[in-house]
């Protein structure tokens, strides 16, 4: 269980924050219809998180879910995403991480406090838009991306509610995480566990974020002494 928590965690941070940072970059050139694409971006973090775990468990279904009929165009036969052990975790994981609209907002706006004349000078040199991106943007947003990530991940280690509505820790508890093992142990009147797994529960929560933002920190400190 513990191990599905760092995996949350882990996604969060290295697969969630680099896609909202692809976007918010990608907006920040305002490309045509920029301004509707943020909204239909940020849309989904003001539904609610029930709402929207109940509507991907429906498409999920094996029955009538929206992917399998659409996988059978292909030829393709139905699969029980949420019912079987290789593909639960996956199938959960995948709708959560695609949900990038709150960490995209920050990361836009980051973008907008870099001063055009740095772009500009680029240009002149003949740089690339990767280039520009690469060597201007992206150290000049590093704290705001390291800040994304510390909370994507702090989200991903007290991860609750998709599980517990879609799998419920199933199958065989493949899914199943820390948080989930609290409210069992709550709403089961087994204080005492409760409290161990939540305390293991921030325990580990501090120790892998603190250990990724040394990482991440002393890379940065190894870039700045490579200039």
């Amino acid at each position: 269980m513990k191990k599905n928590n760092i995996i949350w965690a882990l996604a969060g941070g290295f697969i969630q924050i680099p896609l909202a940072t692809l976007v918010a970059l990608i907006l920040a050139r305002q490309p045509f219809g920029w301004k509707t694409l943020r909204t239909i971006f940020f849309l989904p973090n003001i539904i609610s998180a029930v709402a929207i775990a109940m509507m991907w468990k429906a498409i999920y279904n094996p029955m009538y879910g929206f992917l399998n009929a659409f996988l059978t165009l292909f030829g393709n036969e139905g699969h029980n995403w949420l019912g079987e052990i290789g593909t639960a975790l996956p199938s959960i994981l995948a709708q959560q991480v695609l949900y990038i609209g709150y960490f995209m907002i920050i990361i836009l706006a980051a973008t907008t406090t870099i001063p055009k004349s740095f772009y500009e000078a680029a240009q002149i040199d003949g740089a690339s838009t990767f280039k520009q991106e690469w060597h201007i943007t992206i150290p000049m947003i590093r704290g705001i991306l390291v800040t994304t990530i510390t909370l994507a991940m702090a989200y991903g280690m007290r991860h609750f509610e998709a599980t517990f509505l879609m799998t419920n820790g199933g199958p065989a508890h493949s899914t199943s995480v820390m948080g989930l093992i609290l409210y069992h142990k709550m709403d089961a009147f087994r204080l005492g566990e409760a409290n161990a797994t939540g305390t293991i529960l921030i325990f580990l929560g501090t120790l892998v974020i603190v250990l990724i933002r040394k990482l991440l920190n002393s890379t940065d400190a190894g870039a700045d002494s490579v200039q």
